[in-house]
């Protein structure tokens, strides 16, 4: 699954896309590339991106590629690192599948917090002075869709539109 941002310039939706879309986009726009803000539709948070290069990773030379692993301290029961070590590659090989078989099963089915907290980020940093964000909010987090919409209608459209489309899995999951 492709990690998605949207472009806003003020109260205006300028694009959404992978980062070489947006970042392209971005630079269209040239020296008002500084009002713009972008925000990582995964998490709803704002972040930034070097404008400067192409988004490609130099070409290296020889020897072992980077692959960023880090070492950290994992604390387990007895029997789960005997039947780590069991396992075909040993244990680092084990739960380095196991992640990243349960990031593609959590890939396919978006969690409903997870968007809830992604709309609440997002909406914070582009809503959070306009009249009616605590309701929108109180509404987003009940998963009460007509309310957020009730909340939100006086919001610029191209907002009030990216923060639904961010709670959707949330909005489309029955409350437990």
């Amino acid at each position: 699954m492709t990690r998605t941002y949207t472009v806003f310039s003020g109260d205006l939706w300028i694009a959404t896309g992978d980062e070489d879309e947006v970042r392209a986009a971005m630079r269209a726009i040239g020296n008002d590339a500084q009002n713009l803000l972008l925000f990582d539709d995964a998490t709803g948070r704002q972040v930034d991106i070097d404008l400067r290069g192409d988004g490609q990773e130099p070409s290296r030379g020889r020897g072992r590629p980077k692959l960023g692993v880090q070492a950290r301290e994992v604390t387990l029961l007895p029997r789960h690192w005997e039947w780590l070590a069991a396992q075909p590659g040993g244990a680092s090989a084990a739960l380095r599948r196991l992640v990243e078989d349960a990031r593609k099963a959590g890939e396919d089915a978006p969690s409903p917090r997870a968007a809830m907290d992604a709309a609440y980020h997002f909406l914070t940093g582009m809503a959070g002075d306009r009249p009616g964000y605590e309701d929108a909010i109180r509404a987003l987090y009940a998963r009460d869709r007509q309310g957020f919409a009730k909340a939100s209608e006086e919001w610029p459209s191209a907002i009030r539109d990216h923060g639904a489309t961010l709670a959707e899995p949330a909005f489309a999951t029955p409350r437990t």
